[in-house]
């Protein structure tokens, strides 16, 4: 078959083949630009750019990870704290703290309680041990004291198992510690991550890193645990002791009701006062002080309070009671 056309009409549709075929070949290239993109790979700078955009944002994961998770075990051990705070402090008042019904915001602002200036510099102590190394460097300190100093740690670390094995001790000895029982699991856990430091020979560990470093952080962990309830239910217990010697100062309360009221008690509580029968609220009851509010009920002691022998009255505020919160509270003076 021959090609009859005139050479004018060959030439226009060969230079119209040409420009088809590069138009494709461009959008072919275009189309493999666009998909190596997609997957973070191409040619020039984006193939570059590709890896380190991605090594950036698995960085950035990472980090974002990590932080969540530091403040979430961070916010569960506040809560836990706050918890045991509670639970021993109204405790001593013959509270349920789960029946007064607090919120997880409470139970973490309460946990801050136990940031005192011991718990604070433990902390920093802790912190700070690491760089000790690095900071007397820094001081101009001789090398030869520098390794004496860390040839020290590691025999102390070395012996890990005889701080553990003293703590045990001392919780054979457990009544005679209080009321600084929280001693104990200190001392128990101090030696537990003591031993989890690079001071201490691999020796056997190498081969067994479930018995002899997964089963020791875990009990660690569990003594961390015992120790936060320990030191935040002293603490409660301390709270609680101080605000019962001195409940003069807190909130007075006055409680009316339509009926009398089966309230009798220590001497710190007042007689009833009949107000009269043209009253809507009849009698009146003085000497009470206020430990807590939460969901309209009202959770009061007298004064005078003994925990060996007095009660905590549970008043419900409705239409036969009415509660009144008074100023000007005195060592002497009451409503």
């Amino acid at each position: 078959m021959t090609d009859d056309a005139p050479p004018a009409s060959r030439t226009r549709r060969q230079r119209l083949r040409a420009r088809l075929a590069s138009d494709a070949r461009r959008l072919e290239a275009f189309l493999e630009r666009l998909s190596g993109r997609r997957r973070g790979t191409g040619t020039g700078p984006d193939e570059a750019a590709g890896p380190a955009a991605t090594a950036r944002s698995g960085r950035f994961i990472e980090l974002a990870n990590t932080a969540l998770g530091a403040s979430s075990f961070f916010l569960a051990l506040m809560l836990y704290a706050g918890l045991m705070h509670n639970a021993s402090y109204y405790g001593y008042f013959h509270i349920d703290t789960f029946t007064v019904g607090f919120d997880a915001l409470e139970l973490a602002v309460t946990s801050l309680r136990l940031m005192t200036l011991p718990v604070l510099t433990t902390l920093a102590l802790v912190a700070f041990l690491p760089r000790v190394p690095e900071f007397l460097t820094s001081l101009g300190v001789p090398a030869v004291v520098l390794r004496i100093l860390q040839r020290a740690g590691a025999v102390i670390a070395r012996g890990h198992l005889f701080v553990v094995a003293f703590g045990i001790t001392l919780l054979f000895l457990w009544p005679h510690l209080a009321p600084h029982t929280w001693i104990a699991p200190l001392v128990v856990l101090c030696g537990l991550i003591l031993g989890q430091t690079g001071a201490v020979p691999p020796g056997p560990r190498a081969g067994h890193p479930v018995r002899y470093r997964a089963i020791p952080l875990a009990v660690a962990g569990i003594f961390g645990m015992w120790l936060i309830a320990l030191v935040a239910g002293h603490l409660g217990q301390t709270d609680a002791e101080a605000d019962a010697a001195g409940v003069a100062r807190r909130v007075p309360v006055v409680v009316f009701s339509t009926e009398l009221l089966s309230m009798t008690g220590p001497p710190g509580l007042d007689a009833p006062v009949d107000l009269g029968k043209n009253k809507h609220y009849r009698y009146r009851y003085t000497g009470l002080r206020l430990l807590v509010e939460r969901h309209d009920r009202y959770y009061l002691i007298p004064m005078g309070f003994d925990r060996d022998t007095d009660p905590t009255y549970v008043i419900e505020d409705d239409d036969s009671i009415r509660i009144e919160l008074h100023p000007g509270v005195s060592e002497g003076g009451a409503p």
